[in-house]
Parts: C-alpha cells; structure tokens; sequence
C-alpha cells in the first residue's frame, strides 16, 4: 500500500524521502497544501522524479465521491476513504469573505447522542490526520482561502485526540491562527484536561444540552462515564490552564429541554466558569427520537422564551444561524441523505 503525504509536516516528508534533499520536501508540502492533487502537477520537480515518487507514494488517499450545495451557499462533500467508509465535511459560508471549514474526525460516532444523525450510525474508525486534512484541501479545491476551522463534523474529536493535533500541526504550518479553530466536545473530561495540559492552544465548546443529570444521560449517554460534576471539573482547570473563554452549546429539543428547570440547571453549570452560552434550535432529521416520541423543532417562541430565561440568570446569549438545511449540511444532520 502507496504512503500518504497530505498529513506530513515538512520534517516527516523530508525523513520519509530521504536520500532527497530538504528543499524537494519543502517543495513537495508547499504543492500537497496549496491544493495539488498529483505529483505530475509539481512542476518544479524534474520529470523523472514525479514518475518515481508516484510510484511510492500519494498526494490525497481520499476520494470525492459527492458534493451538495444549498442555496445559503454551504457546501456539503462526502468523501470516500481506504476501505470504502464515507465521511463527510461541510463549508460555511457568511456571504462575504469569512469561510468556515467544518470538519470530521471520526466515521460515524461513538458518542451516539440522541438528536445527533452521526451517533445514530454508529462507530466505524477514528480518521488519520491525513484524511483529516484532506477533508480541508478539498474544500479549499472549491471555495479558495479558508479563514477558520470547527472540529465539529462528524464524530467525538477528544477521542481521536492525537491524529487531530497532527493535523492541527499542519493547520498551523500553513498559517491558520489557533484563535480561528474551535473544538467541539459532548463531554470527554480526560480529552479536556489533556488539552488544557498539552495544547494546542484552540477555543474550545462542549456540547451540553442539559444540565439536568438524568435528562442528559439520556439524552447523551456519554454522561455516563464523563457526568456533569467531572466535566466541570475538567473545564475550570481547562479554564485555569488555558486563559480562555469556553462555549456552552445547548442543542433546543422542541418540549424537551427548554423549561424553566433547564434554564435553571444550565446556569448552574455554567456559574463560575467564563463561558457563553449558545443556543442551536434542533435541525430535523427523520427518525430520531427520545423516550419513543419523535423529536420536534422547537418554535421561535419558545427558543426565545428559553433564551430569555437564561439571560435573566446573568447568562451570556448567542444564538447559531441555521445553514445547510437542504443538504443536511446543519448541526447534527450529518450522515443524513
């Protein structure tokens, strides 16, 4: 099987093509990162050299397979990696120059959270730093200049921590400021003291739902092994480490967790640590359910209730702009047809 260069920094491309001198390395990452795909592109390398090298190596070891784009002008592609498993990355688009760049770090998901159609598949493998960066060269093969990323596609990122920082490494490599990249969490508290130790530096959300024990369990089994008493734990030492403020996401389950009971458990939570809270109105996807009943959009009014609530107890209020709907490209609906 051919090695994949797209998740080496310059010093591993150089160790791996040694006898080559360091500047064919160098010559080769600037190539893989600008967005070429093959090695006859590279054309500051002698002929006979590109033959060999594609001979041992590849560029890319993804494989568009589809692209979607809706109307918002997000852009939804799945790619097809070793081995036949999908995955699938999402651009967002603000209109004007801010692109965002949604990426997955895992095919499927382990974390199997109940309004989320990426845990409803399942697990099928962590993904390498290669086909993690990958996911961001073919987005950039669309769009041009990337201006942020959010680990927040498909997948648990703090269980697939070390091939993400490998390939955070190379983000950083190409300039991509670590103020401009946001990790998503449901709630690994190991993952996030690890961060909090180890770096690198990033904005860093957790995805929290409910605060309320039993209604979080079951809507997000992994509270199980990480409960709501050790996951703030782990975030005020994040926050004690790192310097940063955190984002508290609340996924709005029409009927399920907008009372005044929620409101009341969330800024409990959230009372002690620098955080904002941000409020993502469910994003339908056919099938899923809880407690046997069908989940349901939450209505405007009622989003705007629960996040009048939360302000009255002191809380720091955004609320997420829906994208990507046609292509089921939003928050939760990867995996979706």
């Amino acid at each position: 099987m051919k090695t994949v260069l797209s998740g080496l920094k310059p010093a591993e491309l150089e160790k791996i093509l040694n006898p080559l001198p360091a500047y064919r390395a160098k010559q080769i990452f600037a190539w893989i990162q600008g967005g070429t795909k093959n090695f006859e592109e590279m054309s500051n390398l002698p002929l006979p050299l590109r033959r060999e090298l594609g001979e041992k190596f590849l560029v890319r070891g993804s494989v568009l397979a589809d692209c979607l784009e809706d109307s918002d002008g997000t852009m939804k592609l799945q790619l097809e990696l070793t081995g036949g498993v999908k995955i699938e990355t999402v651009l967002l688009s603000d209109g004007n120059e801010r692109k965002t760049a949604c990426l997955s770090t895992q095919a499927g998901c382990p974390a199997g959270c109940v309004f989320c159609k990426t845990g409803a598949l399942g697990f099928r493998r962590n993904l390498s730093a290669a086909e993690i960066v990958e996911q961001f060269l073919f987005l950039q093969d669309y769009c041009g200049a990337i201006s942020n990323l959010v680990i927040m596609g498909m997948g648990e990122p703090l269980y697939n921590l070390e091939e993400l920082r490998r390939a955070l490494a190379l983000f950083k490599e190409r300039g991509i400021s670590p103020r401009r990249i946001t990790v998503s969490t449901s709630g690994v508290a190991e993952g996030i003291r690890d961060l909090a130790d180890k770096g690198p530096p990033l904005r860093l959300a957790l995805s929290l739902t409910a605060a309320l024990t039993e209604k979080r369990k079951a809507l997000m089994p992994i509270t199980k092994t990480n409960p709501l008493p050790l996951l703030r734990e782990a975030l005020l030492y994040y926050q004690e480490k790192r310097r940063q403020r955190i984002t508290l996401e609340a996924v709005l389950l029409g009927g399920i967790n907008t009372g005044e009971a929620d409101a009341e458990a969330l800024a409990s939570f959230a009372r002690g640590l620098d955080a904002v809270v941000n409020l993502i109105p469910w994003n339908p996807v056919e099938g899923l359910k809880f407690q046997g009943r069908p989940l349901r959009e939450p209505g405007a009014a009622e989003c705007r209730a629960f996040a009048d609530m939360l302000e009255r107890k002191g809380l720091s209020i955004t609320r997420r702009y829906r994208k990507g709907l046609g292509i089921c490209g939003a928050c939760g609906q990867l995996g979706a047809v």
